[in-house]
């Protein structure tokens, strides 16, 4: 009879060791799954749509503040393409929103508008979307 009760106290703490062993396991560091990656960062000279030819204008436009930026895209444009067009857009729309916060908060619309999820320029909109909507 000893001999049963003993054989049944062993067996229980066993079971009961092994339970706490689980039990502890779930809270191991698991390695990470492997998540979706987020798209390499882009930049706006990566981008195709736009025309050679204002590669310099582009430049000189971008040096010489928010009114030259204007200027530039009210002249061409209908030349550039998206998404290099949405990018150039957002570049003026950070250069206006000091001294024209209207101004930017509607060309931000209009970019926002003709942007799609599957965009490359769409996570930098997003990272706008709190300062300008």
């Amino acid at each position: 009879m000893k001999f049963v009760i003993g054989l049944i106290i062993v067996v229980g703490l066993s079971l009961g060791a092994y339970q706490l062993h689980e039990y502890w396991g779930n809270f191991k560091e698991k390695p990470p799954a492997t998540a979706p990656q987020a798209p390499p960062p882009v930049s706006g000279e990566q981008l195709p749509g736009l025309p050679n030819h204002l590669e310099g204008p582009l430049q000189t436009a971008e040096q010489n503040g928010a009114a030259a930026m204007k200027e530039f895209l009210t002249t061409h444009a209908k030349e550039i393409k998206d998404p290099r067009l949405a990018w150039i857009q957002l570049d003026y729309v950070i250069l206006a929103g000091t001294s024209d916060p209207g101004e930017a908060r509607l060309v931000f619309r209009k970019v926002q508008g003709r942007l799609t999820s599957g965009s490359p320029v769409y996570s930098r909109m997003k990272q706008l979307a709190k300062t300008y909507e």
